[in-house]
This record gives structure tokens, C-alpha cells and sequence, in this order.
């Protein structure tokens, strides 16, 4: 329960997409009380034409950011959504830094539309930790007693391997073992670290990553304490639901973690990003241009991203108190 004065920056996403229907409903759906605050920031304009069709919560406002061209487009790709979306993430994040919002909570961006509107950024995590200044940083995927955290995250398939490396392995443990105990209240995590190649290596006869790289690096990790697993081979892991024996996995690629996440949990998964000193969710699904404006979105994933921010300011408070 939160008692205290608890104040989410919602942003809203590229407007050509789902993200505000989603954003809506889930507020409509959760009707959050104060002492819990939402701040929709956004195109004012642009967010009061969904909003008429939803009964939202008394603790619902919004921020906005002025457009000159307040033109919902739905599905379609332009500068005009990227600049948006982009403006409300900025004011979003210096919000939480400055301690006007406690959390912010991030609708889905196109990577194309911020492009055109000039920004050179692979997505909100990167965009995130360059803003604030942070570089040791993972995104996390979370829905109830499963998460995953990625080593790389996105890049080009030809440059995973060569950003495999010890260095990049004990950050990443460090970063998940501590969120695990600061923002999930779990004492003593317990790690599973997938391989790189298929079968893990097998032996080193698919590959010497497993060998070279990743037992040594996860080795180092035990003798500085933290529980971490042999690498384990990607497939058969999910495939045999071992996951459920660890507090988090570690992929050590993009598609390698997030394929079999949103197998499992794709209308209730949750992106967060794991070592930053603010709090940020967002749903585990893009804009989904090809159902937009037909109100026909599922809200099930901005819901848990909502309330998953809220009880990650619960327990952050809890605690540093």
C-alpha cells in the first residue's frame, strides 16, 4: 500500500501508435487514489482526444508538451510524433532526477520517428542512461517471478560477440544481484547466466566463448560473492522452466532473453531498467502501428508496468529509510 504522496511521470509515447490508448486504459482500469498522483506528459491536445472516451481517475493530469502540429496520424512514421515522444521523455526523466516524480513509466516509441526527428538513439534505456549519465546500467524484463537481464542489448547480431566480455559479465551481475536485494527485497539472489552459443559451446566444438570468457568471468563473480550458475544452454533452459529455480537470467543477447520473456509473459511483461538511480518502467510491447486507433489494444502490460513502478517505490523508500 502506499501511503505516502506517490507521483508518476506517464509519457506518452509516439501518438501514432497504441501508447495512449494503452496508458488510458490501464488508468481508466486501475483507478489509482491519492495519495497516488499520474502526470500524463504529452501534447495536451493529443491526450485529451483519447481521453474522452475513458473514466479516468481523480489523480489524473497532465503535462503538456506544445506541437504546432497536433495531428494524430495512426501508424503512420513522422518527426512530429518523435519530437514528442522524445520532449515527454526528457521531461520525464528530469523530473525524477530533480524529485518532482517519483518513477516515470514510458509508452512505446518508434526508433524510426525519433530518427527523424533527429535523435541518434537506439532506444529509451541508452537515451536514459546518457541523459542522466549513468553507464553501468541493464534492461531488466520482469513479469512476477521472471526476469531477465541482458548483457548487450541492441546491437547488430555481428557485434555481440566482441561486447561478450568479463568486464561486461560482472557489471551485469553486480547491477542484477543488486536490484534484486534493493529493488525486489530478495536477500539472497540466485543468478542463472545463459551461454552464447548453441548447446553452451558444447564442449568448445560450437564455439570457445563459453571457455574463454564466460566461465572464467562467472567464476570471479563467486569469489566476490554473488550466486551465479554454470552457462546453461539457451533452449532447453526455457524449455524445462528451470528458470523458476533462480531470482533472475542473464542472456546475453537481445533476442536470446526476450524471445522466450514474451513467449511466456508477452501481455503482461515489463521493461525495467536495473541500475539507474530513478525508477523506470514500461510496457514489453512497441507501437504496434497496425491496430492503432481501432481500440482494440491490450492494456495488460502498461498496467504491470504501473503498478510494478509503484511497488518499486514502495520498496526503494522501505529500504533507504
Amino acid at each position: 500500500m502506499i501511503e505516502a504522496k506517490t507521483t508518476l511521470a506517464l509519457t506518452m509515447g509516439d501518438p501514432n501508435g497504441i501508447g495512449l490508448e494503452v496508458l488510458l486504459k490501464a488508468l481508466s482500469e486501475l483507478n489509482l487514489k491519492p495519495p497516488i498522483e499520474v502526470v500524463v506528459i504529452g501534447n495536451a491536445e493529443m491526450v485529451k482526444a483519447h481521453a474522452v472516451h475513458f473514466s479516468l481517475p481523480v489523480s489524473f493530469k497532465i503535462h503538456d508538451i506544445p506541437s504546432e502540429n497536433p495531428v494524430l496520424d495512426w501508424g503512420m512514421t513522422n518527426a512530429v510524433a518523435g519530437t514528442l515522444s522524445m520532449k515527454a521523455v526528457e521531461t520525464a526523466i528530469d523530473w525524477c532526477i530533480a524529485g518532482k516524480a517519483d518513477a516515470m513509466v514510458t509508452a512505446p516509441i518508434s526508433k524510426e520517428a525519433i530518427g527523424l526527428a533527429g535523435y541518434a538513439i537506439p532506444g529509451h534505456t541508452e537515451f536514459i542512461a546518457a541523459r542522466i549519465g549513468v553507464k553501468d546500467l541493464t534492461m531488466m524484463l520482469v513479469c512476477d517471478d521472471l526476469r531477465v537481464g541482458l548483457v548487450t542489448t541492441h546491437l547488430p547480431v555481428s557485434k555481440v560477440t566482441e561486447n561478450i566480455h568479463e568486464e561486461a559479465l560482472l557489471d551485469k551481475i553486480r547491477i542484477i544481484h543488486h536490484s534484486l536485494m534493493n529493488d525486489f527485497g530478495i536477500l539472497s539472489p540466485k543468478i542463472a547466466v545463459l551461454g552464447l552459443n548453441p548447446h553452451a559451446g558444447d564442449g568448445g566444438m560450437i564455439g570457445l566463448e563459453e571457455i574463454d570468457i564466460i566461465r572464467p568471468a562467472l567464476a570471479i563473480a563467486r569469489e566476490k560473492g554473488f550466486f551465479v550458475s554454470e552457462p546453461y544452454p539457451s533452449d532447453g533452459f526455457f524449455a524445462t522452466r528451470r528458470w523458476k529455480q533462480y531470482d533472475a537470467v542473464l542472456a546475453m543477447y537481445h533476442d536470446q532473453g526476450l524471445i522466450p520473456f514474451k513467449t511466456i509473459a508477452f501481455e503482461r511483461g515489463v521493461n525495467f531498467t536495473a541500475g539507474l538511480p530513478i525508477i523506470r518502467t514500461s510496457p514489453d510491447h512497441g507501437t504496434a502501428f497496425g491496430i492503432a486507433g481501432k481500440g482494440i489494444a491490450n492494456p495488460e502490460s502498461m498496467k504491470d508496468a504501473i503498478l510494478l513502478a509503484l511497488d518499486l517505490v514502495r520498496k526503494r523508500k522501505k529500504y533507504n529509510s
